[in-house]
């Protein structure tokens, strides 16, 4: 069955748009109320959201559909998505949703789900949520005498405040570092400060004043242009930048250097290689990973295994290999013995406490491997399907056999966007030019057609 509603990360789009409206958010809270209600016990949903503007009124459609179908609601207002996953546990939620369209613009948002383990769901059962919202659901309407409640609760940024910092060891501190973090205006701009204060660092934070329109607006994982002048501005030691909804994190050194997913996955796996704390010899990553990454680990003794975009299918290759490092070029670090889900703080965390433990500046700590050039491109299109074209197939026949067992190239259509991704990499920087432009060009070509 094709998919109508449902992503590589829940559902996302515009809002107050098909489909994030109210009418389909209050559908999908029934739909997967009906799905969740295993039972005759009171069951609990937890739900948590960024700072957008439309985020009230995706909640309480939320809310109506839920309490609908008999499910008691919780509401834990702006918080981390991995903090969301953790407290579905935690709570012994039968459901958990955040409300997010992580590192897009104010005007889209997201729903995401998580299971009563924590975990996001999966696909067949994303379907059978999708099967029902456009059913008729009256008979699955609760009594008036069970119709659920509402309930908002503050406890949960506490909760997740200590979760965090009891990922480190008792006895680490970060004394004496300057850290600036950079919330995006997004989920994390009530935690992520304090919780490095707490720890002992000197903390510079911006993009911490939300104001339902600003969240990811030239600040942010996506845009880490102002967090390294930031960290030039006062000679900090490490900069972080988180994306929306802090499950995504990019670090920048103290040269002001731009750090990604790959160069900390690397920075972990060596770290707890050494440790003994790998529970398999390698780690998960998705095609987009930079060929380096693998050479790296190669080199050390451990695989890369591949999946396809999405931090969702990193975490079940991780269950199904019992790995427990995994994550993505993007920054979503997924460490299992933590969370369920990638977690931008948690990894963060993880790299401080390298830092610490080497006592080198993160200039050295986070520079593990020379990437192998690598070229992404974007080519929005308005409707049909661009990579079926024939011509387009044969630019790609044309470009692989140029690269040869050198190179490789992925592309993709996105997700969460109308936009096909072409990303290529090889060792010869000027062939792999002229072979995206080629793929580029023809993509162009047949969007337009």
């Amino acid at each position: 069955m094709s998919r109508k509603y449902f992503g590589t990360d829940g559902m996302r789009g515009t809002a107050n748009k098909w489909p994030m409206t109210a009418e389909v958010a209050l559908k999908v809270g029934m739909a997967a109320g009906v799905v969740f209600r295993r039972g005759k016990y009171r069951h609990r949903v937890v739900i948590g959201k960024d700072t957008r503007l439309s985020g009230y009124m995706i909640e309480n459609a939320l809310i109506a559909g839920f309490t609908a179908m008999g499910m008691d609601v919780f509401l834990l207002g702006p918080m981390p998505t991995p903090g969301v996953a953790m407290l579905t546990r935690s709570m012994r939620a039968d459901i958990g949703v955040m409300i997010s369209a992580s590192h897009n613009p104010f005007q889209d948002n997201g729903i995401k789900f998580f299971g009563p383990d924590g975990f996001k769901l999966s696909d067949e059962v994303e379907l059978q949520i999708e099967r029902l919202i456009d059913s008729d659901m009256s008979l699955n309407l609760s009594d008036p005498a069970m119709i659920g409640r509402a309930t908002r609760i503050d406890s949960t940024r506490d909760r997740y405040i200590e979760f965090a910092k009891r990922t480190l060891p008792r006895d680490l501190n970060l004394n004496g570092m300057r850290i600036v973090i950079d919330c995006a205006n997004g989920a994390a701009y009530n935690v992520a400060p304090e919780i490095l204060w707490e720890l002992g660092a000197e903390v510079f934070p911006f993009g911490v004043d939300p104001d339902g329109f600003n969240i990811n607006k030239d600040c942010g994982s996506t845009s880490p242009e102002a967090l390294a002048k930031k960290v030039h501005e006062v000679r900090a030691d490490i900069g972080i930048a988180l994306d929306g909804d802090a499950d995504r994190v990019i670090i920048v050194d103290e040269n002001s250097k731009v750090v990604d997913g790959d160069q900390l996955m690397a920075v972990i796996a060596e770290s707890w290689k050494a440790d003994g704390r790998l529970s398999a010899p390698g780690i998960v990553a998705t095609v987009m990973s930079n060929l380096g990454l693998e050479r790296f680990l190669k080199g050390h003794g451990l695989s890369l295994e591949r999946t396809k975009v999405g931090d969702r299918y990193v975490v079940e290759r991780m269950r199904e290999g019992g790995f427990n490092v995994g994550g993505e070029q993007s920054g979503h670090i997924v460490m299992s013995d933590f969370g369920t889900t990638g977690d931008g703080l948690v990894a963060a965390l993880q790299i401080l406490a390298c830092v610490k433990k080497m006592k080198k500046p993160v200039s050295e700590v986070c520079n593990r491997f020379v990437p192998v050039p690598q070229v992404l491109k974007n080519v929005r299109y308005a409707s049909g399907k661009p990579l079926e074209d024939k011509a387009v197939k044969g630019v790609i026949k044309a470009g692989e056999e140029k690269l040869g067992k050198q190179g490789r190239l992925v592309i993709r259509a996105s997700g969460t966007e109308p936009l096909i991704r072409v990303m290529g990499e090889a060792d010869d920087a000027n062939l792999l030019n002229k072979v995206v432009d080629s793929i580029v060009d023809a993509v162009k070509k047949a969007a337009a057609s």
